[in-house]
């Protein structure tokens, strides 16, 4: 892997100038940077960015580089500091447009507009570069100026409605899956672009918003809902009985366990003794009496181990998984075997394993370098990579215009 590495990645050439902060904007093109894109993270001291801010820290004490979410979402990245207040600083952040194939931002409408880098004025700067903005509800429209997080998109884009159990108020998940979904689109949108400029010479704005694409992957659950049926069924599912999470030998271990057709059924039977009961013989039976069945089977569950009541209900051809916790996917074997963590060095983090990026090429392997410190390679990009005056550099840095 480590040779395949210096061949570099399938985006290799492709230069990137990221002034996305948080989340939704830092995971697209983290995921541009693994897979060999030269990401340059604009930042700066003046005003952090809130994923350096965010929880968990190293030991647990708050600093601007130990964050471990800013790790995560900032990985292969190059990182600089630039007061986008001051005029000199916004200079500095021309230059790296200039440089650049693809602008990434994230910020309130209007803000990219004050610091004197609308898509008009990047355009002549670069002709054909190409502005990716992403944002809660889209850059267009009635709530074009919408500020909010992940768990705001989903709030409205109706997944927080359909989340849930159907006697209790809308679920909000643990994390925000407009973060997550958002910069899938936006990776996408980026490639797309890309095609489009390699054919035609032409960049574009690609206006990429959470809500959109929350809406777009829950559009078979707006359909049932439309047909009157109910969407909110906690751990339950419209398509199989028994389904749900079931309690197993020890303190939190849980098994879950989806049963579809009838011959999963039968032989869910067979593995647990639970009686052929001719009421149970088909789906419908087994929704209408959903709750006997749950408690027969949390009851046969109770006394083993999760693990082999997986092994032994997947083995019966019946879909069973061990709930996990993250120590269990920490050493979870697939998960090695795969390939799935690189460890890496960090100055604050110190030696820390990182997911790696869930892809396989047979011809272009990814790498994963660490995140950046803030205002980390202010040198390496200005003067080794832009052949700006290093005492220049230097003396803006001192006065705070790279900071």
């Amino acid at each position: 892997m480590a040779e395949a590495r210096l061949m570099g990645g399938a985006l290799q050439g492709l230069k990137v100038a990221d002034f996305s902060w948080v989340g939704a904007g830092p995971r697209a093109t983290k995921d541009l940077a693994d897979n060999g894109a030269e990401v340059i993270k604009i930042e700066s001291r003046n005003r952090l960015d809130l994923g350096r801010l965010s929880p968990p820290f190293k030991d647990g004490r708050k600093h601007h580089d130990g964050s471990a979410f800013f790790a995560q979402t900032n990985t292969s990245k190059k990182g600089v500091a630039i007061n986008l207040g001051d005029p000199k600083g916004q200079a500095y952040a021309r230059k790296l447009v200039a440089w650049a194939d693809v602008v990434v931002e994230n910020f309130a409408a209007g803000f990219m507009e004050r610091i004197g880098l609308s898509w008009s004025e990047l355009q002549a700067i670069k002709p054909d570069i190409i502005l990716v903005s992403v944002s809660v509800a889209g850059r267009s429209g009635p709530l074009a100026r919408f500020r909010g997080y992940g768990n705001s998109a989903a709030a409205q884009s109706g997944l927080a409605a359909m989340s849930g159990w159907p006697d209790r108020p809308p679920h909000m998940a643990p994390f925000a899956y407009g973060d997550v979904v958002a910069p899938m689109f936006a990776t996408v949108a980026v490639l797309a672009a890309l095609e489009h400029r390699r054919r035609t010479g032409r960049g574009q704005h690609v206006d990429v918003s959470q809500v959109e694409p929350l809406v777009h992957v829950l559009a078979d659950e707006f359909a049932r809902h439309q047909q009157g049926q109910e969407v909110r069924l906690g751990n339950g599912s419209a398509e199989a009985a028994p389904h749900g999470v079931y309690r197993c030998r020890g303190y939190d271990q849980w098994c879950a366990i989806a049963v579809e057709t009838d011959a999963q059924w039968q032989a869910l039977c067979a593995c647990t003794g639970l009686a052929p009961d001719p009421r149970f013989a088909d789906l419908a039976g087994r929704m209408a009496h959903a709750e006997e069945i749950d408690a027969a089977l949390a009851a046969w569950c109770a006394t083993r181990n999760k693990q082999a009541v997986a092994e032994t209900l997947t083995a019966a051809g019946v879909p069973a998984a061990a709930v996990q916790d993250g120590r269990d996917v920490f050493a979870d074997p697939e998960l090695a075997a795969a390939g799935h963590y690189v460890r890496l060095e960090h100055p604050v983090l110190g030696a820390h394993d990182m997911p790696a990026p869930p892809m396989r090429f047979s011809e272009t392997p990814w790498a994963v370098t660490r995140s950046p410190l803030l205002g980390e390679h202010n040198r390496a990009v200005f003067v080794d990579m832009l052949g700006l005056d290093s005492e220049e550099v230097a003396a803006d840095e001192q006065a705070g215009v790279l900071a």
